[in-house]
Formats: structure tokens, C-alpha cells, sequence
């Protein structure tokens, strides 16, 4: 195969923990990667989350490759690049107030109605992200054994996005992360996101590779292995730390 000129990563639970700041291995390693190839980085969080994690994270080697750093929060629906003087926006599709409105309403209705909408919660179980609502079971930070335990099969997720992708057809309902279900417009997903880098940095998709922990069909990193990508799944930052530090070396040096 030959060796990828841009690599791509989901963020929670393969560059980091679930909500948590990348560890300085994975600075490095990112650095060092994006010495080589464009890095990006692509999840359905927003740009807060991204910069909190990843941007404030990296050491202060990464001013000389920022360039080559590619941000889309919200599955490619917002797309910024990092230059000397912050973030620079370089598209942002935001929801209209009608489809916000919509989005919120329904999918409180169904997630009360199914009996989801918990009362204890860490931070708002609704998120307005602007081209994106969020709906986060136990809230934005709930600690990782919350999360876990309270749909470890995925079913709850599945049954909230069935029942409310039924009341908004012209949206996209999907699973988000370990308790979240994400609306946006209509085909947005992380495949859509990866067609947005090729167009934006005129990189063929044959010529990128995604890195990701849930590439599963249930998964919100399928997308990508559907659109044709390569793929590599990981279980964790660690295991990404270890793909990458064996992948590195066998790229040409630019």
C-alpha cells in the first residue's frame, strides 16, 4: 500500500479518554506525524472540545507544522486550520433556528418518552454546537464509568436515533459517542468530513488514511470504511500511540 499523505483520527477514545486532554506521548506523536504527512482531526464535538483536548495540548514544536493541521468538529460540518495567531475558520454550516428548534424538541420528546432523560447528570444533556445538536444521556462530562455502564451494548443509543430520525426526515439523526446522539443537516457524518479534506486539500481519498476506535457498522466511524478509505480501528489512545509510533518511520520525510 502506498504510504498515506494525510492521516485522519477520531478524537475520543483513539487520540484521548472520552472528554479528556490528549497525554504528551500523543503531542508528540501527532508533531512527528504531521512532520510528514497533514494530520487531521475529526469527531462530532465542537471547536471548544478540539481546542481543550488537542490544540492547547500540543507541545510547542507544533507552531512549525501547524499548517498541516486540519481541524472539523462536528463530523466536517465546520472545517478551521491553525495559523500563528489562533484558529482560522474556513467554513462553518451552521443549522437554521427552525431546524434547532425541531431538533431539541424531539428528540427531548422521544428520549423522555423512552424513559432516557436521566436526573442526575454532569453538565446539559442538550447541546446547541451550531451546525449540530447534541444529546449527551448523562451530560458533556460524565466520567467514563457513567458512560460505560449506562448503555454498554449501544441499544439505547439505536433505539433514541431510530424514534427521533422518524420525526425529523430532512435531518440526519445518527449515534455519536459512548451516550450521545448527534442532528445535523441531512448526509453529514465523518464520511463527509473526508470528502471535505479531499476537496480542501486536494488530497484523493485513495491517498488518505483514517484512524478511529468505532469503525464498526453501528459505529460512527463507519462512514469512513463505507466511503472507501483506509482504515486502521483502534481500542484506545494507547494502541493508537503504539500504531503510530511504528508508522512514522516508514514515511518519507517531506
Amino acid at each position: 500500500m502506498p504510504a498515506p499523505r494525510l492521516v485522519a483520527f477520531d478524537l475520543d477514545d483513539t487520540l484521548a479518554p472520552s472528554k479528556s486532554a490528549i497525554d504528551p506521548r500523543m503531542g508528540e506523536l501527532l508533531v512527528a506525524l504531521a512532520e510528514r504527512v497533514e494530520v487531521a482531526v475529526i469527531s462530532g464535538g465542537q471547536l471548544a472540545q478540539f481546542t481543550t483536548q488537542v490544540v492547547d495540548r500540543l507541545p510547542d514544536a507544533a507552531a512549525a507544522v501547524r499548517d498541516s493541521i486540519h481541524l472539523l468538529p462536528t463530523c466536517g460540518t465546520q472545517y478551521y486550520r491553525l495559523t500563528e495567531n489562533g484558529v482560522r475558520t474556513v467554513y462553518a454550516h451552521a443549522l437554521t433556528d427552525d431546524e434547532k428548534a425541531r431538533a431539541l424538541t424531539a428528540i427531548e420528546q422521544e428520549a423522555r418518552r423512552l424513559g432516557y432523560w436521566e436526573s442526575e447528570t454532569w453538565g446539559p444533556i442538550l447541546e446547541d454546537r451550531g451546525s449540530q445538536i447534541t444529546f449527551s444521556a448523562l451530560g458533556q462530562q460524565a466520567p467514563l464509568e457513567a458512560k460505560s455502564a449506562w448503555d454498554p451494548t449501544g441499544a439505547k443509543k439505536n433505539t433514541l436515533r431510530a424514534a427521533v430520525a422518524a420525526l425529523l426526515p430532512d435531518l440526519e439523526v445518527r449515534s455519536g459517542g459512548s451516550t450521545s446522539v448527534d442532528i445535523t443537516h441531512r448526509g453529514i457524518d465523518k464520511a463527509y468530513g473526508m470528502r471535505q479534506l479531499a476537496e480542501q486539500t486536494g488530497i484523493t481519498l485513495d491517498d488518505m488514511l483514517f484512524v478511529g476506535d468505532r469503525l464498526d457498522p453501528d459505529g460512527n466511524d463507519y462512514p469512513v470504511l463505507a466511503l472507501g478509505v483506509r482504515c486502521h480501528a483502534v481500542t484506545g489512545w494507547e494502541d493508537t500511540a503504539v500504531y503510530l509510533e511504528d508508522l512514522i518511520p516508514t514515511l518519507p520525510e517531506r
